[in-house]
């Protein structure tokens, strides 16, 4: 049945009350994982457990591959993974290189074949994760019982918001300033820091929209950069 409120002339009155409003739009995340708060998260989960395996891998591969979804991290199989060869490294062994194919994301169809890459240390610890917890099909990232059995499902997108506010804490940070959505905007930070041009961070977090990408880019440099200092 159709009610008063499906009227278009009403929804259109409320649309534009909503954007009248002047409210300040919150970040999902108050703080963003950039590189030196992830390595404190890492530091949390340094030993050879299941769960510390796990989080790291978790942790890593969010981080590196442009700071995926925490839908994506919870949904991603193995069959989505493909050995890529080595990259050669700067006087030193050949880094193991990995290619994730999306599939379907938040701004992509199933069509369309999205592919990021992961290269060094996140390779090894997605690996390491794999082998120890004996995953050769279906689900990467799945839950730990109680006595260390792994399930054969995957863990959903909730959990990996838990995870990562749980190591936040362990880190001696404050669990309410950072969420799963931190390790996305603290990617593109982490790529202003260090200089990365915008196009490039943004082949790898496939953001559709300069204008969106730039928030969190810019926000690292702004209020350092030439621009805040014109007179």
């Amino acid at each position: 049945f159709d009610g008063a409120f499906a009227s278009p002339a009403l929804k259109s009155a409320i649309r534009l009350a909503v954007r009248a409003v002047p409210r300040t739009r919150r970040r999902k995340s108050a703080k963003a994982v950039t590189g030196d708060v992830l390595a404190k998260l890492l530091a949390t989960c340094t030993t050879d457990s299941l769960r510390d395996l796990r989080d790291r891998a978790i942790l890593m591969v969010a981080f590196a591959s442009g700071g995926r979804r925490r839908s994506e991290i919870a949904g991603l199989r193995s069959e989505q993974l493909t050995v890529e060869p080595p990259i050669p490294g700067d006087d030193g062994p050949s880094l193991p290189s990995l290619a994730i194919h999306l599939g379907r994301t938040k701004t992509t169809s199933g069509e369309q074949d999205d592919v990021v890459y992961l290269t060094g240390r996140p390779v090894d610890a997605l690996n390491a994760w794999m082998v120890a917890a004996k995953i050769e099909s279906g689900s990467v990232f799945r839950a730990i019982g109680r006595w260390g059995t792994v399930s054969r499902r995957a863990i959903d997108p909730q959990s990996v918001n838990a995870i990562i506010k749980q190591r936040v804490e362990l880190a001696g940070l404050e669990p309410g300033e950072f969420s799963a959505h931190g390790l996305r905007s603290g990617y593109l930070t982490e790529a202003a820091n260090r200089g990365i041009p915008l196009p490039e961070a943004m082949e790898q977090s496939r953001h559709r929209s300069i204008q969106q990408a730039s928030g969190y880019y810019n926000n690292a440099t702004r209020r350092s950069g030439r621009a805040a200092q014109m007179v």
